[in-house]
């Protein structure tokens, strides 16, 4: 039995450790707002924090969490600079299909948390892992710099 530390709190899990974080919060543990997109981490839909650090969790193994801080989209909404990202994406109307949402919150408030101003630059580098098949990628900076206004 493992423990992983999921969004403030001890989860034991019955898993190996090789098995990808993706599939330990949606298969073992219902938390299903960490989308599937690729599997090879390359569209930044399974994007999830550990110890504050956007990371592809259809890629990273369990045991790579082991003591580590893993935070999912599932508590965004009561994360200061979370709210402040989603409520901006509603203003801007940045969601289409919505797939890649969770992803490009995770990855955006990671940004945010690291500095409240960013650039352009700053915003593509951050963002260059999260794909958005939709193409609302113009409305992805919109919304960046709206919620780090928000923020001050």
């Amino acid at each position: 039995m493992l423990t992983l530390h999921i969004n403030g709190r001890d989860v034991p899990l019955d898993a190996d450790p090789a098995m990808p974080i993706l599939w330990a919060l949606r298969d073992l543990l219902n938390m299903t707002g960490t989308k599937f997109g690729c599997g090879a981490a390359l569209c930044g839909a399974c994007t999830v924090h550990i110890n504050g650090q956007p990371v592809r969790s259809c890629v990273t193994p369990v045991s790579a969490a082991l003591g580590q801080s893993i935070t999912t989209i599932e508590v965004m909404e009561t994360d200061r600079v979370g709210k402040a990202v989603q409520d901006a994406w509603i203003r801007h109307d940045v969601p289409q299909c919505g797939y890649c949402q969770s992803g490009q919150v995770m990855s955006a408030t990671a940004l945010l948390k690291a500095g409240k101003s960013p650039t352009d630059a700053d915003i593509d580098a951050a963002m260059a892992g999260n794909i958005c098949r939709c193409g609302t990628y113009q409305r992805i900076r919109a919304a960046i710099k709206d919620a780090a206004e928000t923020l001050g």
